[in-house]
């Protein structure tokens, strides 16, 4: 099949800085352009007034405002996205966030065909209330009826959606950004040393746990500091929390933009700590192992279907300070978990991440993609045995 026109829709777009969408649609879009498709992105106006790129990385992108609260944001961009999707006419989509399933019936009504990726059990975070969450969970009903096809990003979405609603999925993981450099030269620009810290990478939400990493460590004895990474964008509260919770071995610094010292501080930290619970694959998970370096995650069934027995795991502070002094003993494992933990990234594979896209894209023009609960199963257990799932 000759190169198709694929839109991809719902997110804040790239260049990625925000998170595991936005960095899914660089990686597999940059590389279906060099495969001779075109590729368009609808990215959300920051409206800062900063000059808008039209491209990026052969990527055609397609800049559109958002009304700027949280409940509403997503689907008044996606909603301008759409709009401006029936005028240009791409030969299929992917909707990204199941939050936009309302808009499924327009789209299919002009004949784009349409996958929606469902990402992670929106319904179970903290910051929604209680319609916010009667609404996620009305929208994955929606997603399953409406979608041509659903992509899930972790097996355990994936049963999610098969135990719920009898509705099978196509499994399509991210990809782990590998590391083989030890370069530590941007390290002094935060007075970091290799191997002589512990790094979160988290958004402050609850159900990312960075309360109980923080709390816990403050705990331990550590010798070392703790280096917390991002921020919370609406929640001053939980931000109040975290902060209180710390004393003054943990280091809060914010976003850190500069990929590449970002790198370096995964890729030397002691241990990285991953408190995420509710998200599917989580791309900083990815990252971090795809660094070699030493993981502990929260105790839920995404993380150990990545990490598998290169992970140790914690359920509450006190565990969190009981690993951190396992980490730093004479006789600590740290070393041995990393490079275990890079073997099992080298499974998940961007190439291979873009290959499912594309034969999904393919079948979706050709009118043969299955509905969501005809899905041939060997489907997604091809992509799962190519890129693999840590266990």
């Amino acid at each position: 099949m000759s190169g198709l026109h694929i839109a991809m829709v719902g997110t804040r777009g790239v260049p990625a800085r925000y998170g595991g969408f936005e960095t899914a649609i660089e990686e597999i879009g940059k590389r279906l352009v060099l495969r001779g498709h075109k590729v368009s992105v609808y990215c959300r106006d920051a409206g800062d007034g900063a000059e808008k790129q039209s491209q990026h990385l052969g990527m055609d992108l397609i800049h559109l405002p958002a009304l700027r609260k949280r409940s509403l944001e997503t689907l008044s961009h996606t909603g301008l996205s759409v709009a401006h999707m029936l005028r240009n006419r791409p030969n299929a989509a992917i909707m990204f966030n199941a939050a936009n399933a309302p808009y499924l019936p327009v789209v299919r009504a002009a004949g784009i065909p349409v996958a929606t990726h469902v990402d992670g059990l929106e319904w179970k975070r903290a910051k929604w209330g209680r319609t916010g969450k009667k609404y996620y969970q009305l929208v994955e009903r929606l997603a399953v009826k409406l979608s041509d096809a659903l992509i899930a990003d972790a097996l355990g979405i994936q049963e999610y959606y098969r135990d719920k609603f009898d509705a099978d999925t196509v499994y399509l993981a991210y990809g782990a950004p590998l590391q083989t450099q030890g370069r530590a030269d941007k390290l002094s620009q935060l007075d970091l040393e290799a191997r002589g810290y512990h790094l979160v990478v988290a958004r402050f939400e609850p159900e990312n746990h960075v309360h109980m990493i923080v709390e816990g460590f403050a705990r331990s004895n550590s010798r070392f500091p703790l280096v917390v990474v991002g921020s919370a964008p609406y929640s001053d509260h939980y931000t109040r929390l975290v902060h209180e919770l710390g004393d003054d071995r943990v280091r809060f610094v914010g976003g850190v933009w500069d990929q590449d010292l970002l790198d370096q501080m995964y890729a030397n930290a002691l241990v990285y700590w991953h408190g995420h619970s509710v998200g599917g694959t989580n791309p900083s998970l990815l990252r971090a192992i795809g660094s070699g370096t030493a993981t502990n995650a929260f105790d839920v069934g995404f993380n150990r279907e990545v990490l598998g027995d290169s992970g140790r795991y914690f359920a509450d502070p006190s565990d969190v300070a009981r690993l951190v002094a396992d980490a730093e003993a004479e006789d600590s494992d740290v070393a041995a978990r990393g490079a275990h933990a890079q073997l099992i990234a080298r499974r998940y594979n961007w190439d291979t991440v873009t290959d499912g896209y594309e034969q999904l894209c393919q079948d979706l023009v050709r009118s043969t993609a299955p509905s969501p609960r005809k899905a041939p199963r060997h489907s997604a257990r091809a992509t799962h045995e190519s890129i693999g799932a840590g266990r």
